[in-house]
């Protein structure tokens, strides 16, 4: 699937900033930078493994197998990156899920 730079969300607290562009190399890859982690401790570890896979298994449900992803993380919800990271692939791809 060919992709095109998008984003989608924002840097504002309980909120999410997803980047997508295309790859040269096989595999998702995901550059991961959260200030609310932090807080958490020993937990960082697990808190950001968590967003990452919602981010790939969101866009591995879309069937992007195929780009890197920045994300910016202020405390989202799981629901909130899925949110996030649909739009931001809906954008790249051209295609509509919702439609």
């Amino acid at each position: 699937m060919e992709l095109k730079n998008a984003m989608a969300g924002t840097l504002e607290s309980g909120d999410i900033l997803i980047q997508i562009a295309p790859s040269d190399v096989d595999g998702l890859h995901i550059e991961l930078d959260s200030t609310v982690a932090y807080q958490f401790g020993e937990q960082i570890y697990q808190f950001g493994e968590q967003i990452k896979k919602v981010i790939t298994n969101t866009l591995q449900e879309l069937g992007i197998n195929k780009a890197n992803v920045k994300a910016t993380d202020k405390g989202a919800l799981d629901c909130t990156i899925k949110a996030r990271v649909t739009a931001a692939a809906v954008r790249s791809t051209g295609v509509d899920v919702w439609a």
